[in-house]
C-alpha cells in the first residue's frame, strides 16, 4: 500500500542524470517503470505482477496532462519523452514500459533514442484479433486520437489480414475506468453509447472480437462483457507486454528476488483527494509529486508500424 508519509515534491528537470543506473552491479532489485497519463497502466501492471511477482514496479503518472487522448501530437510527443525520461532517471528502473497506447503510437522511437535501456511499448492487438476472429469482423476500441492516428491505420493495413475493422472512438471509457478504480459503479447506461458504436453499426452484428486499444479499457472488461448484446472475445496487450518484460530481464541478466520491493509512484501534479493513491493501493508504493521536465525535440523519423512489443 502507499505510504503518505513519504510523499514529497520535486521538479523533474532538477533530477541529476547520475540517478540513472544499471542494475547489473546488484545495488538495487530489478525494476520496471510503467508510464501512463492516468491509472490505466494498472491493467498491464497486474499482468506483469502475475508473471513476475519478484519484479519491483514503479509507476509514472502524468496526471498534470491527463488525458492524453484529447491532446495534439505536437503537444504530446515532446512532453512524453521529457517526462518519461526524467521519471526513469528518478526511480532508476531497468526497463521502461510505456503503458499507454497513445504514448506508444506517438513516441516509441524518440524514447528508445533518449534512453539507454529497453523500452517496451504497447500497441493495439490488431494482428492477434484478426487471427482470432471467425467472422472476419473485428472492432478496435480506442481513444479518439489513437483511432484517427496514421500509426493505427498502418497497423490495420499491414496486420488486419483482410478482416473488416470497425473503428470505435470511446474516450469516455478512460474516465469510467478511473472511476471504477475509485470504487464507483459503472452502469449499463454509461456503457450503452460505446456498445452501440460497436454493435449497432453496419457489420456490427458480425463482430466476434474486440481490441481494447487503451490500457484503461481492460479495467472495464467485466462490465463490457456483461452488457454486450452478443458474445465476443475482448483482447488487449497486457499479457504480451508482461512476456516481453520477462524476455528483457533475461537479456539484461537480471535475477528476481522472491518478492518485489516497494516501488515509487511518481506524479506530475498533486493527487487531489488522494484518488490516484487509492487506485494504486494494491501495489506497495511510496508517492512523489514531481513537476514535468522540459520539452524535448521530437525529431526522430517515423517508422513503419510493427506488431510486436520491444
Amino acid at each position: 500500500m502507499l505510504s503518505a508519509k513519504r510523499t514529497r515534491v520535486m521538479q523533474l528537470d532538477a533530477i541529476p542524470l547520475s540517478d540513472a543506473h544499471s542494475n547489473k552491479g546488484g545495488n538495487r532489485p530489478p525494476s520496471a517503470l510503467i508510464f501512463d497519463s492516468g491509472v490505466g497502466a494498472i491493467s498491464i501492471a497486474r499482468e506483469i505482477r502475475t508473471l513476475l511477482p519478484g519484479l519491483t514496479l514503479h509507476f509514472g503518472v502524468d496526471n498534470g496532462f491527463f488525458p492524453y487522448g484529447d491532446k495534439s501530437e505536437e503537444q504530446l510527443r515532446p512532453r512524453i519523452v521529457a517526462t518519461a525520461t526524467a521519471m526513469m532517471q528518478r526511480c532508476g528502473a531497468d526497463i521502461l514500459v510505456v503503458g499507454c497506447n497513445t504514448a506508444s503510437t506517438l513516441a516509441l522511437p524518440e524514447l528508445r533514442a533518449a534512453l539507454p535501456g529497453p523500452v517496451v511499448g504497447v500497441v493495439p492487438a490488431v494482428k492477434p484479433a484478426a487471427r482470432a476472429s471467425h467472422t472476419g469482423t473485428i472492432a478496435l476500441v480506442a481513444t479518439e486520437g489513437t483511432v484517427n492516428r496514421d500509426y493505427t491505420r498502418g497497423l490495420i493495413r499491414d496486420f488486419a489480414d483482410g478482416a473488416q475493422v470497425i473503428n470505435v472512438p470511446a474516450p469516455e471509457l478512460v474516465r469510467l475506468a478511473e472511476a471504477k478504480l475509485r470504487g464507483e459503479p459503472v452502469s449499463h447506461n454509461q456503457l450503452a453509447p460505446v456498445l452501440a458504436r460497436i454493435f449497432d453499426v453496419p457489420g456490427g452484428d458480425r463482430v466476434d472480437t474486440v481490441v481494447l486499444a487503451c490500457t484503461h479499457f481492460p479495467l472495464l472488461r467485466e462490465e463490457l462483457d456483461r452488457y454486450a448484446p452478443q458474445p465476443v472475445e475482448w483482447l488487449d496487450s497486457g499479457a504480451a507486454i508482461a512476456r516481453r518484460v520477462q524476455w528483457w530481464l533475461g537479456e539484461l541478466e537480471l535475477t528476481l528476488a522472491g518478492t518485489a520491493s516497494d516501488g515509487a509512484l511518481l506524479m506530475t501534479a498533486a493527487d487531489t483527494g488522494g484518488r490516484i493513491a487509492t487506485a494504486f493501493s494494491e501495489f506497495p508504493l511510496h508517492s512523489e509529486t514531481i513537476g514535468p521536465g522540459p520539452a524535448a525535440p521530437a525529431s526522430a523519423p517515423d517508422r513503419k508500424p510493427q506488431q510486436k512489443h520491444q
